[in-house]
């Protein structure tokens, strides 16, 4: 079966009771990761949970099914889960569906894929399996999954102070609910017993503001500032910020250019759309001058090399946490680079 991105969330539960194999996939992997996260919360017994990497069952199609239909040591439950790109899992998920013998329940969160692809229309019309596409949410969006999120943890939110957490946190759910869940427990908020979060109390929990965090370490790369770089990267050491928190936002800036580059379409008329977009507040007005300089940078096959290396980044920092920093520098630093070179020839231009 086939899901839309808003139906999701009322029908998780129903999804995790219904169907053993779920595919969640999109242009926004963080909001597909939060969907993983939803359904095995809602699985009737998840039990423990098995990670596969999507390039092993890739190369080694048949362990899948193999891990699917086995026991853990102690005859607990178990769910996997697994972190995809494009359609590797092909094979993998084929010789999952024809094996025999109760399976458990599988979830793929397939960056790179979409609802048309091998994998997909393998499973969307099956009674059992779920399809699900996820797209990076606008502005107004967050900020409502923002205060979702909050009334789900007892804080209640001013519209004001919602929109300054997605901004905060680059329009990502896993950050955002991650900032709520500090605001609820620095409050002792629950369900019950509700209570009201203000700017002090944002403030207090030192949550980083679009003017300290990450974001200006995601426009210097993405907007071609070779000079400025190292010093927010010096910053980013300095503040303690996470890396992967960067990578996210970096992820997240990239999914909405594809998206602004998809609505321009053949027009070169950037400020035209970035203008339109304001007014409809799809994007910030903070954002807007930084958004003007990336899309006329990040077009057609530059921005689809940009999609990939971004994604491949991201992978490659939560397989070598130990050099994230590392990995995310030099990243950066060549795609400020590339930036760069295609602003420079457009001004000689």
């Amino acid at each position: 079966m086939k899901a839309t991105q808003r139906d999701f969330p009322a029908a998780a539960s129903k999804f995790a009771r219904q169907c053993s194999v779920f595919f969640l996939c999109g242009p926004d992997e963080a909001g597909a990761s939060a969907a993983a996260d939803a359904l095995c919360a809602a699985l009737p017994d998840a039990g423990e949970r098995v990670e596969l990497p999507g390039a092993e069952l890739k190369r080694d199609p048949v362990l899948l099914g193999d891990e699917a239909r086995s026991t853990s040591l102690f005859g607990d439950t178990r769910h996997i889960y697994v972190r995809a790109n494009g359609d590797e899992l092909l094979d993998a998920v084929g010789n999952l569906l024809l094996g025999s013998g109760e399976a458990c329940p599988v979830l793929i969160v397939a960056s790179g894929a979409t609802d048309k692809s091998r994998t997909a229309k393998l499973l969307e019309k099956r009674p059992d399996a779920l399809v699900a596409m996820f797209y990076p949410p606008d502005l107004r969006s967050m900020t409502g999954t923002v205060r979702d999120l909050a009334d789900a943890a007892g804080v209640r939110l001013s519209v004001d102070l919602a929109e300054r957490i997605a901004r905060a946190s680059g329009l990502d759910q896993r950050l955002a609910s991650s900032e709520v869940t500090k605001l609820a427990l620095y409050l002792d908020a629950a369900p019950e017993a509700p209570k009201t979060a203000d700017l002090a109390a944002w403030d207090a929990i030192g949550a980083a503001t679009e003017e300290d965090g990450f974001m200006p370490i995601v426009n210097a790369a993405l907007s071609g500032q070779v000079k400025r770089l190292p010093a927010e990267l010096a910053r980013m050491r300095e503040l303690g910020i996470n890396a992967v928190a960067v990578a996210l936002a970096v992820e997240r800036r990239t999914s909405q250019l594809a998206q602004l580059a998809a609505k321009l379409g053949r027009s070169g008329d950037v400020g035209g759309l970035i203008d339109a977009e304001k007014a409809a507040r799809r994007i910030f007005w903070k954002d807007e001058r930084d958004l003007r300089d990336q899309l006329r940078v990040w077009r057609g096959k530059r921005l689809d090399r940009l999609v990939t290396r971004v994604t491949a980044l991201h992978r490659a920092m939560l397989a070598n946490s130990q050099s994230a920093e590392l990995l995310l520098a030099q990243d950066l630093a060549e795609i400020a680079r590339a930036a760069a070179s295609v602003g420079s020839r457009s001004g000689a231009g």
